[in-house]
């Protein structure tokens, strides 16, 4: 870790709090979660003894993550009792060539990414993303978490076999994914089931997150024709009357989805070469408050 020893105490967490920012997000998958956490590592910060402190970043990233191991735990339970499936909540930027800088999105935050590190406990997550996402050494980690190196490393190679068996194996450039996504859109618009069938792989997945407040799924939906459905049906419940955003979503190109002028719901899609591969539909308006509610 980089250090600022000779910086003063509020300049140098203002120049953390994006990294800090970061960190929180990916542990817990929401903006106000984050912010939360970050805001008392402030506090914690701000009444810390300075002299003691050999590395304000090491102190600051590790306080930041024990505070979100903590906040995980509890959330952890909540996730339980969740109606349907659970997806963070949407990072979305209108202006492709902008990026939010505050939350590194060019760095690992996709929803396809934070759903697999769903999968993770408190600690495989934080102990992971320190060693694969930030690079930290296993100390650091064992600092972190409270465990041995040793114990440290299994946590982070149970980790990473379980992330690398369930992540998206595809590296597909933004300007491809961005063509293809334009592609779905106009045969979405058109209300055309084979248009858009064509398009998608026929192992083709759909995850969708109402939250209990909104009509959902309960379950994954799998197959081009069912998927494809999906979007049919919405097209001709209302004719005209459906309209589609490109943005950037957790970084990578999206769509935003407005149904009679209000949003609707905030999407996702895993591609490779020249097909969807699984699509991530977010409609729990309680993870969408960030985001433009009408066109």
């Amino acid at each position: 870790m980089t250090d600022q020893a000779d910086t003063p105490p509020e300049a140098a967490f203002e120049m953390l709090r994006p990294r800090l920012l970061s960190i929180a997000y990916r542990m817990l998958g929401t903006r106000a979660d984050a912010e939360d956490v970050v805001q008392d590592a402030w506090l914690r910060w701000h009444g810390a003894a300075k002299e003691g402190i050999v590395s304000q970043e090491a102190w600051l990233v590790t306080v930041t993550t024990r505070l979100a191991i903590d906040r995980l735990r509890l959330a952890k339970a909540d996730r339980e009792a969740y109606v349907g499936w659970w997806l963070p909540e949407p990072l979305v930027e209108l202006d492709e060539t902008t990026p939010e800088s505050t939350l590194e999105l060019a760095n690992e935050v996709s929803v396809a990414f934070m759903w697999v590190l769903e999968r993770l406990s408190a600690e495989e997550r934080a102990a992971f993303l320190m060693r694969q996402v930030f690079d930290a050494d296993y100390a650091d980690i064992a600092e972190v978490v409270k465990k041995s190196e040793p114990a440290c490393r299994q946590l982070v190679h149970r980790a990473s076999e379980r992330v690398r068996q369930e992540r998206p194996r595809f590296d597909v450039p933004r300007d491809k994914h961005r063509e293809l996504l334009d592609r779905f859109i106009q045969a979405a618009r058109h209300g055309s089931r084979a248009d858009m069938r064509a398009l998608m792989s026929d192992e083709v997945q759909l995850v969708a997150d109402g939250g209990g407040k909104v009509a959902s799924f309960q379950h994954v939906l799998r197959g081009a024709g069912r998927v494809a459905g999906v979007f049919w049906a919405l097209e001709h419940r209302f004719p005209l009357q459906v309209a589609y955003r490109a943005a950037l979503v957790n970084g990578e190109p999206g769509i935003l989805r407005y149904v009679q002028g209000k949003l609707e719901s905030v999407q996702s899609f895993i591609v490779d070469d020249d097909r969807i591969v699984a699509v991530f539909i977010m409609r729990n308006p309680d993870k969408l408050a960030s985001v433009p509610q009408a066109l």
